[in-house]
């Protein structure tokens, strides 16, 4: 056959038909991806990457952008506390969590399963804080708000996560509370409130 019915151009009329498809997917997935998007998300998981790999500071700029995009921006403010964190810049991650709560606790609706863990994150992560700088009164109340926010968050990791990610359970907001509460029944000179060896296993969160 010749012409427009030729197998040869059958052919590049084919390649081409999939070569635009390929495009016009890839433009809607961007598109999409666009305007599902939070701004800042970029800067955050880009965040992520860098405090997964321990450089903190360059993690810190990275979600100090997202903030500059957008103001709260959940990952970025539990991201940027839990980096300095680790900088063991303390009070400074404090001011961010204590930030964090207040801002959560006034926006949050019943219906954010999100917001609502992100919340319960945050007063566990300021929690350790405490239990770290010998606070522990002050921890074990940010503990117990965080197992009454949600339950599933404080409870910890998953079996599979075990399997996956820890050669030992760490401890757990909800076995951190139970051991704090138990102490705090103790006469004074018999408590024992810090255990390094496990209180440095302690799980940090970062929704």
């Amino acid at each position: 056959m010749t012409g427009y019915f030729s197998a040869r151009v059958q052919k590049r009329f084919i390649i081409l038909m999939i070569a635009l498809t390929v495009v016009m997917f890839s433009v809607w997935t961007g598109v999409s991806w666009y305007q599902g998007s939070t701004p800042g998300d970029f800067e955050v998981r880009e965040g992520d990457i860098l405090l997964s790999d321990g450089a903190y500071w360059e993690a810190i700029e990275k979600f100090d952008l997202a903030l500059a995009a957008q103001p709260d921006h959940r990952g970025a403010l539990h991201g940027k506390a839990a980096a300095l964190i680790m900088l063991e810049r303390y009070d400074q991650a404090e001011d961010v969590l204590s930030y964090l709560i207040d801002y959560l606790n006034a926006t949050v609706e019943d219906d954010d399963p999100t917001g609502i863990g992100a919340l319960s994150a945050a007063y566990t992560n300021r929690g350790i804080i405490k239990d770290r700088q010998g606070r522990h009164r002050e921890a074990y109340d940010d503990y117990v708000k965080s197992v009454q926010i949600d339950y599933e968050i404080a409870e910890g990791p998953g079996w599979i996560e075990h399997l996956l990610y820890y050669n030992h359970a760490p401890s757990s907001t909800l076995k951190r509370a139970r051991y704090l509460h138990e102490q705090f029944e103790l006469p004074e000179e018999e408590r024992i409130l810090t255990l390094p060896a496990l209180d440095d296993a302690q799980r940090m969160y970062k929704p």
